[in-house]
């Protein structure tokens, strides 16, 4: 199971950093954030390998977010930085299911619940 937490409400260019917490061990798999936003479907923002030696963004964060993990502790982040109110979404946390390398919704499961990100203009 994973919990995100961390997201709010924020003015433009400001930052949020989300965190996913784990009831399990996250050790061995990919991880990727995805969002949300109201009538529009789940798009991929980034993903980490197993290690964290691997890093993957959508083009439209690319430079602006940064996504860690912390197996030791069964986490994994996302920094958000110079946010724009396009970016307001639920954002959700979740385990890719055949490694790193993924980004379609289809490729990932354990969803967690989403926490809401909103950035005013």
């Amino acid at each position: 199971q994973l919990v995100e937490s961390g997201g709010g409400l924020v003015q433009a260019g400001g930052s949020l950093r989300l965190s996913c917490a784990a009831s399990g061990r996250i050790g061995s798999y990919a991880m990727g954030w995805f969002r949300q936003a109201p009538g529009r479907e789940r798009e991929f923002v980034a993903a980490i390998s197993w290690s964290g030696g691997g890093r993957d963004y959508a083009d439209s964060v690319m430079g602006r977010f940064t996504i860690s993990r912390d197996n030791a502790k069964n986490m994994v982040y996302l920094q958000m930085n110079s946010l724009r109110p396009e970016v307001t979404a639920v954002y959700y946390c979740a385990a890719a299911r055949s490694g790193f390398g993924f980004r379609r919704a289809t490729d990932f499961t354990s969803w967690g619940q989403g926490t809401q990100v909103t950035v005013s203009s």
